[in-house]
């Protein structure tokens, strides 16, 4: 039986979504086994469903990323002590009755398909991001896009008219983070004949994965979420959750409000926002006269306005944790404030929440750009002075998509793309064939070849 390694990069937004295809996988009949560092595993069980779960060093077993002196040092850790227990792991598993038939590697772990050349093993590429984004990092890291400076790029490639701001950050030559720009940049370096996968669905984004298909055998797979029929429909989550849950406090106080009341506002896991537009979000939410739950992190809770945790008022509710999709399926959430991270984008896609976008940096802003002008499911908050967004302009946004006259509009998009995200991965759909598809390229390199000649798919 076809034997299929996983190897997303270690961080929560990489690992789900590939955990999730994973287990779509496992139900077409392929063995998984989801390849993560000593640390992650720590977090996670050794089983998560029909997936099984192995570990590698990244040369910081005992603290992760956040014990290395900076993510330079751990990046480079991560692919020298990792590259060499990777391939020990392969060996290991080549020389018993489940070897490894080809890896699927995050294109943020481009050594993981050195190792698998290295060892005979064929390789597939896995895009944790948007197909539109990956779409202006190939064009911009092979000199066919140039991002305006200022300026506004008119229509082409498959994209809308885009002003500079609304590009992803990495793609910008402003030598703002050049290790993570030129992981971004060097994503894709392949051919034709390469295989590469991406976590969205045809319908989504028809040109952008056109646009792939002249570079790359690129197919959209997604989307790698729960909760939609053919994955898990009991599914409470991705399987795993690096951060500490609390008890179920705000599933209970969601409970107890109206159906589409509540503005839920989480900034992910690693965005940051400076104390100043903390102290404005706090007072937009609270003068919206909305419900609010908003995640803010332990570790961030110090740039919230003193006090205001334990008392946002009578509205709200601050928690460090929260099971987020459990919270987007709740009918009480009525409005999503976001940093448009893609796997956020695509969970409140998936459950039909209208969003509110106050992008961040990497791909968010050119998501929240598809958000408000292409799929039209929520609405940009606009930039102030000093680079904040301020507590005016959160109360009326928050007006706009809850009470405003484009809120039917909104909703009437979000409701029409949570339909055709489900049936993408129905039988049948767009996202059931194309695995289907890859399934079937697996089984027939198991069947001619355990290791095939060390091509890449």
């Amino acid at each position: 039986m076809a034997h299929v390694l996983i190897l997303p990069y270690p961080s929560q937004g990489h690992i789900s979504p590939m955990l999730q295809f994973a287990m779509g996988l496992t139900s077409k009949g392929l063995n998984v086994t989801l390849v993560t560092t000593s640390y992650i595993t720590k977090s996670i069980n050794t089983q998560i469903g029909n997936v099984s779960v192995a570990s590698i060093s990244d040369g910081y077993d005992e603290g992760g990323v956040r014990s290395a002196s900076s993510l330079e040092v751990y990046l480079d850790s991560l692919e020298v002590v990792g590259s060499k227990s990777l391939e020990e792991l392969i060996e290991k598993y080549n020389q018993s009755t489940k070897p490894f038939t080809c890896m699927v590697f995050d294109t943020y772990v481009p050594w993981g398909d050195k190792v698998a050349q290295s060892v005979g093993l064929p390789s597939i590429a896995f895009s944790t991001q948007s197909c539109a984004v990956s779409s202006i990092y190939h064009l911009v890291s092979k000199g066919i896009l140039d991002v305006p400076e200022p300026g506004i790029i008119k229509e082409m490639f498959g994209l809308p008219s885009m002003e500079r701001s609304e590009f992803p950050s990495f793609a910008l030559k402003d030598g703002s983070y050049p290790t993570l720009a030129a992981f971004a940049l060097d994503q894709f370096n392949g051919n034709q004949d390469d295989w590469v996968l991406f976590n969205s669905f045809d319908e989504l984004e028809t040109e952008a994965i056109t646009v792939l298909q002249d570079y790359f055998h690129a197919r959209a797979i997604g989307p790698c979420v729960p909760f939609l029929p053919k994955v898990d429909g009991h599914d409470n989550g991705y399987g795993m959750s690096l951060l500490a849950p609390e008890d179920n406090v705000c599933m209970k106080w969601l409970n107890e409000k109206p159906a589409n009341s509540v503005v839920y506002v989480s900034f992910g896991s690693f965005a940051s926002l400076q104390n100043k537009q903390m102290e404005e979000l706090a007072e937009g939410l609270k003068g919206s006269g909305k419900y609010f739950l908003w995640v803010v992190r332990a570790a961030e809770q110090k740039t919230l306005p003193k006090g205001f945790a334990e008392n946002p008022g009578e509205n709200g509710l601050v928690v460090t944790w929260s099971p987020q999709l459990k919270v987007l399926a709740n009918e009480a959430v009525g409005c999503f404030l976001t940093h448009c991270g893609w796997n956020s984008t695509l969970e409140a896609i998936n459950f039909g929440v209208p969003m509110l976008a106050m992008p961040q940096w990497t791909d968010q802003p050119t998501n929240a750009k598809f958000i408000e002008d292409v799929w039209g499911t929520g609405i940009r908050a606009k930039v102030g002075e000093e680079g904040l967004i301020g507590r005016k302009e959160i109360m009326k946004c928050i007006e706009e998509v809850m009470d405003g006259e484009k809120r039917c509009k909104i909703r009437n998009n979000a409701k029409k793309w949570k339909e055709l995200a489900k049936e993408a991965v129905t039988d049948g759909g767009s996202s059931d064939r194309n695995i289907n598809e890859f399934v079937a390229y697996v089984n027939a390199m198991a069947e001619n070849s355990p290791k095939a000649n060390g091509k890449k798919v």
